[in-house]
């Protein structure tokens, strides 16, 4: 004898009706109950469970939404407005005639696509979010303030332990009595109508108070922000960062209280190598021949290996060091007559004494710098840059610092060396030496070891000697192919000579006529 099943209980009213909801008490019976009705040709049907339920939307035959669709096209639009707006403002498109702003920033083109990523991915996850936000709203017709399911008191159970499946009144098969028929027949266990809600769709009047002031709070910043847009005060400002509104910045000569000795200028960290440029070759870091060197002055052979290598010398070798300081210091004074062949400013570093040398420094007299046209155009660049600017272009020490110091009267202005000066010339002054003045300084020159690399210092140097070479070459050491344009200069220059000496005794004629 098999068990009847029991009638389905039935509530009737006479209010407009949104739906019929059966109850479930098993997943099963409810994926039986909602594959019934996909079959019998419901659209507009919904299941309501107390958790998730696999497979429960293909039972209801629920079609996939269009919010993903919707949320590409958001993130697609996004991403073309930040491509256009940063093409655009860096000045290559008309569309925005009047606030381009073309500025060439590290280098970058004007269209740098990987430079555009950040905000382009920003903005694009940005809209993609608002058009999934809103999107979802749309689509699921909110905001909504209340849902006839509601009314059900029986319905708080969705969350408890009890399955619930409606059938929505806007569905073109609809009828109460048949779904309640059908809702019956699947086994729902109370089956009842769902009444319209009657309560009022109005907003309560407290929620849009509060709405309106958050508003009118929220504004306020930014009314503040236009307000000081357009006005003006006589109060000072407000320093969010005052530390650095007003950090203690300093020039290169400058003095400051920051440091014990008082140098805003930091000089390097002993035993600092220039990224690239880990070279042990002392030779070309120093211009002096370290094995005759260490032959005839072992300690400070020592003394230099430790300043260019950062390794402690030993207590032995400091203490040997110290011997010939008096030595030094003589050669130290007397290396203020030598001539300087960079920059007259700042003070010699603290190798100046390693420059100094006495004259028994074994230095290096041949360029150890491979010579080529390549190489004296790059010591022509370096000696222009550096160097120049107190020894002036043809280096015969009339640069524009010393023609600035001349005309204000500096007191304390030490001129600057003619490199044409024959004591200068390789066989008194050997390149090695030159190398090491420009290395450490001399005198009130700065060294420009931190500045220029020992290979652009060699260049110079060869730079230097080919200047020196210059100022005595004949017209058969200039090359053939431009001997005539020389020719033809100086003729120019001769014919104007003789016009402007013709031209001034003729003016001391007429002078004399006049007398």
């Amino acid at each position: 004898m098999t068990e009847s099943q029991p009638k389905p209980k039935t509530v009737a009213d006479d209010k407009k009706v949104h739906g019929v909801v059966a109850e479930f008490t098993d997943v099963d019976s409810l994926l039986a109950a909602c594959r019934r009705v996909r079959d019998a040709g419901y659209t507009k049907a919904d299941a309501f469970t107390p958790f998730p339920v696999h497979g429960i939307d293909t039972a209801l035959g629920i079609k996939p939404t269009i919010l993903p669709w919707i949320s590409l096209a958001a993130g697609l639009t996004g991403t073309t407005i930040a491509l256009l707006m940063q093409i655009s403002l860096n000045g290559q498109t008309e569309l925005f005639e009047g606030i381009q702003y073309p500025y060439i920033i590290s280098g970058k083109p004007f269209i740098s696509l990987p430079a555009f990523i950040p905000v382009t991915f920003e903005l694009t996850i940005l809209l993609a979010s608002f058009g999934t936000f809103f999107g979802m709203w749309a689509l699921n017709g909110l905001p909504r303030f209340s849902n006839p399911m509601f009314t059900s008191p029986r319905f708080d159970r969705a969350t408890d332990d009890t399955f619930f499946l409606f059938l929505d009144a806007k569905d073109s098969r609809f009828d109460e009595a048949g779904a309640k028929a059908l809702l019956g027949e699947l086994g729902g266990e109370f089956v009842e109508p769902v009444l319209e809600d009657d309560s009022s769709k109005v907003i309560p009047k407290g929620l849009l108070i509060t709405l309106a002031t958050v508003i009118c709070l929220s504004s306020i910043p930014a009314l503040a922000v236009l307000r000081m847009r357009v006005t003006k005060s006589g109060s000072p400002r407000f320093h969010i960062f005052p530390d650095m509104d007003f950090s203690p910045s300093k020039d290169a000569q400058q003095t400051t209280s920051l440091f014990a000795d008082g140098r805003a200028m930091r000089p390097d960290v002993p035993g600092t190598v220039r990224r690239g440029e880990m070279d042990w070759d002392l030779n070309f870091k120093t211009g002096i021949d370290m094995d005759e060197l260490a032959s005839i002055d072992a300690p400070r052979a020592a003394q230099l290996v430790a300043l260019q290598s950062d390794v402690a010398v030993d207590e032995e070798d400091e203490v040997a060091a110290e011997e010939p300081a008096v030595e030094e210091q003589t050669a130290d004074e007397a290396a203020t007559e030598e001539p300087a062949p960079a920059g007259e400013t700042g003070e010699a570093s603290e190798n100046t004494s390693v420059a100094a040398t006495a004259d028994d420094t074994p230095w290096l007299t041949e360029n150890p710098l491979e010579l080529s046209e390549e190489a004296l155009a790059r010591g022509q660049q370096q000696f222009n840059i550096y160097c120049s600017v107190c020894h002036g272009m043809n280096g015969r020490g009339n640069g524009l610092v010393n023609r600035r110091a001349q005309e204000i009267l500096a007191t304390t202005w030490t001129p600057p060396s003619n490199m044409h000066d024959p004591t200068l010339y390789s066989d008194v002054y050997p390149d090695g030496k030159l190398f090491s003045t420009i290395t450490n300084g001399v005198r009130k020159m700065p060294g420009y070891a931190s500045q220029i690399k020992a290979k652009d210092r060699w260049a110079i140097v060869a730079y230097v000697r080919a200047l020196q070479t210059s100022q005595d070459a004949t017209l058969e050491d200039v090359p053939g192919s431009q001997r005539s344009k020389i020719e033809k200069e100086q003729a120019d220059v001769q014919a104007k000579l003789k016009a402007a000496a013709e031209a001034e005794a003729a003016k001391a004629a007429e002078a004399a006529d006049a007398e």
